[in-house]
């Protein structure tokens, strides 16, 4: 059944959910009425009821996303957490040199209860023994610093808006604090929904989140864990489900249908993650993270994850975190200094022929030093031309694959699995690689076509460069994309001249950045035409070095080769 945002429906019925024994449903904002529904045949009404019209009899049942089955589900438990004695005897000015260190920010409220401490060892954590022992299996030693921050919040209960760079190591950051949690409620019984839902934007990043999720499980008897996406059989993802499971890794979308069919309930969720939120937000998925949280429990905990920090996302923190603490780890948004950028303007017919001379190139000094060939990103605008560029790089006797919306689930799964383990070491993608995507050991993304707007290069980029490790970003470009070229070159200056890199996120920004680039790109015709005519001619670039001249000022004496044109 697909989807009928709130919008659609009809607001003038409303429905009101029951659960508990006749008692109302709140969510954190009780105020806010449930979402009605309008759908009547093989639907809902609007009062809140199923029909079916299977083999031409229709029969109504009440929709209850928290107990479909009628079940009374028992009240969370949100034990008392505390780390190691040693922790809890640190100063304050303890803990702000570590967070110096750690190069963490957190904030909470004025009339807040301050932040816990960060915690340097998953043994001053206090965890699970299990955990514990499948964290050792995972051959982590010590918390990075989103970790080290961002855990003791989550296993004290709080809410948390975490804003992090890329490759921090977050998914773990919420991953075991959810674990924990779940160990900690009354058991499941059959009927049961799951203790803890994440959602994601995409297929690939929900996949990477289950796979860490079942990592640091792996030691616990009969903990279960369910993917809910699209693109794979609904059918399986609905008896493993109805079988029940602790926890529910989705997207948006598909877990509405599974909600709309009855195939699970949220009477059970008391620990919610929204990861990449504002990828969410991008890709239209409000109403259905809207849905979600209005009729949640009461009582849950709130944990959101953003790359960025947009208007947006401050709305919806506002509206679905109470009394949150914010915990900012690194420049967030910005290149990584560890990130070696390269400009390279190309004209477009060229631009494939001029990546294949840089691959082959980069493969023959592999096998004369005798090391692999270096795993590679290469960015392209359409999915026609992904397959294009795949099969030229194949051509030359490089192994490439391709990753973009046109292929099937089972073909992009492949595309990657054989991208992260062998033999391909070259993954052709559009930008469902760009965000989310977690990848060890990739040396190198060439952007065969720029993005639009800075803020998807520099999520491009951040494929490279993760964890603490070094890696190349190459662009070609051509005039068209002198606006963003501009950007990049201000910000590989106050990266190297160490400034802070900023510039603001969200659709706004992106509307207007896109908004001002086609002014310029419209200004630049209009200068084209008067060259024609006999005016004095005039550099493309030229336009642009305004943009980036002070930062040059500041950069003056650097090492060559920043960028080559």
């Amino acid at each position: 059944m697909s989807y009928v945002p709130p919008h659609l429906r009809n607001s003038s019925a409303a429905t009101t959910v029951v659960s508990n024994g006749g008692d109302h449903l709140h969510s954190k904002l009780n105020s806010r009425q449930l979402p009605s529904f309008t759908q009547s045949k093989n639907g809902f009404t609007s009062n809140g009821e199923y029909c079916s019209n299977d083999s031409g009899r229709s029969s109504c049942e009440t929709v209850n996303y928290l107990s479909p089955r009628g079940l009374v589900a028992p009240d969370p438990v949100f034990p008392q957490w505390k780390p190691s004695e040693r922790v809890l005897l640190l100063k304050l000015e303890q803990i702000e040199e570590i967070r110096l260190r750690l190069n963490v920010d957190v904030a909470v409220a004025l009339d807040s209860h301050p932040a816990l401490a960060p915690v340097e060892s998953f043994t001053d954590m206090c965890l699970h023994p299990s955990i514990m022992k499948d964290i050792a299996l995972h051959n982590y030693t010590i918390p990075t610093s989103v970790q080290a921050q961002a855990m003791p919040v989550a296993l004290s209960g709080r809410d948390l808006l975490g804003c992090a760079e890329t490759g921090s190591g977050k998914t773990a950051a919420f991953t075991i604090p959810m674990i924990q949690h779940c160990l900690a409620q009354p058991p499941l019984r059959r009927g049961d929904g799951p203790l803890a839902l994440v959602l994601a934007p995409t297929r690939e990043l929900a996949q990477q989140i289950e796979t860490e999720v079942k990592a640091f499980s792996r030691s616990l008897d009969s903990f279960k864990t369910a993917i809910v996406v699209g693109g794979t059989n609904i059918g399986e993802q609905r008896s493993e489900l109805r079988a029940g499971v602790n926890i529910v890794v989705a997207t948006p979308g598909r877990l509405i249908d599974h909600l709309q069919q009855g195939n699970t309930s949220l009477s059970r969720i008391s620990f919610v993650v929204l990861d990449e939120a504002d990828r969410m937000l991008d890709m239209g998925f409000e109403p259905q993270i809207r849905e979600v949280m209005h009729n949640l429990p009461k009582k849950h905990q709130t944990l959101l994850f953003s790359a960025t920090m947009p208007a947006e996302i401050e709305a919806l923190a506002q509206e679905y975190l109470t009394d949150p603490v914010r915990v900012k780890v690194g420049n967030v948004s910005s290149p990584t200094a560890n990130v070696a950028q390269i400009l390279e303007k190309v004209p477009e017919n060229e631009k494939i022929d001029r990546l294949l001379d840089l691959l082959v190139e980069e493969s023959a000094q592999a096998e004369k030093s005798g090391h692999p060939f270096s795993l590679t990103i290469v960015f392209v605008e359409r999915k026609t031309k992904c397959e294009e560029v795949a099969e030229a790089l194949m051509k030359q006797g490089l192994l490439a694959t391709a990753l973009h919306g046109g292929r099937s689930q089972n073909e992009r799964e492949a595309a990657l699995r054989d991208f992260r383990r062998g033999p391909t070491s070259i993954l052709v993608a559009t930008d469902v690689a760009s965000r989310g995507l977690d990848v060890n050991g990739v040396a190198h993304v060439i952007n065969l076509d720029l993005p639009k707007t800075m803020e998807d290069y520099v999520h491009r980029i951040g494929r490279t460069g993760r964890a603490g490790s070094t890696g190349q970003a190459t662009s070609f470009y051509t005039d068209r994309d002198m606006y963003l070229v501009a950007q990049i070159r201000k910000a590989i200056a106050d990266v190297g001249s160490g400034n802070t890199v900023t510039f603001a996120t969200g659709k706004t920004a992106r509307r207007k950045e896109r908004e001002a680039a086609a002014a310029h790109k419209e200004a630049n015709t209009a200068l084209s035409k008067l060259s024609l005519m006999g005016s004095t001619p005039i550099n493309v670039e030229d336009k642009y070095r305004h943009m980036f001249a002070p930062a040059m000022a500041r950069k003056e004496g650097a090492a060559d080769g920043a960028w080559d044109d």
